[in-house]
């Protein structure tokens, strides 16, 4: 889309202001990339949890963590295409991709093209096939990119 086409290029032009940044800070004889001071794991706690979430380029992006006895018990990450294809919540709201779907015309419903040009809009991490099924569960139609 034209608003992923535009943050693109600003992210390019802040890649190359950051670019010249470490060139200048080399030059000037500072090559250090981090502090690395509390990277100890001496010091890290042995429980913690910890969650970080950022707006990604497809949509939401989730990260959970539990550490015990200094180890990883548990780790969650839940990716943008989750999000937006997720089920309704428990409250019955719907998700991206069943929003953008409702009252979708289709041309032809034996070959619904539409369908598949809507939810490419959201470059869904998926495998490029799509099977439209009746509410009885039934396959009406297949659509398969090659």
């Amino acid at each position: 889309t034209l608003a992923r086409a535009l943050e693109a290029h600003y992210c390019a032009e802040m890649m190359l202001t950051d670019f010249d940044n470490l060139i200048a800070n080399i030059k000037a004889g500072d090559s250090t990339t981090a502090n690395v001071e509390k990277w100890d794991p001496s010091t890290w706690p042995k429980e913690a949890k910890g969650v970080g979430t950022v707006a990604a380029p497809r949509g939401g992006l989730g990260h959970w963590i539990k550490i015990k006895d200094g180890r990883i018990e548990n780790y969650q990450c839940v990716v943008p295409t989750t999000w937006n294809g997720g089920p309704r919540d428990p409250k019955g709201n719907i998700g991206a991709f069943e929003a953008s779907l409702l009252n979708t015309p289709m041309e032809r419903p034996d070959e619904p093209v539409e369908i598949l040009r809507t939810l490419h809009s959201f470059d869904p991490c998926l495998a490029c096939s799509t099977h439209v099924l009746a509410p009885g569960g039934e396959e009406l139609a297949r659509v398969t990119v090659r």
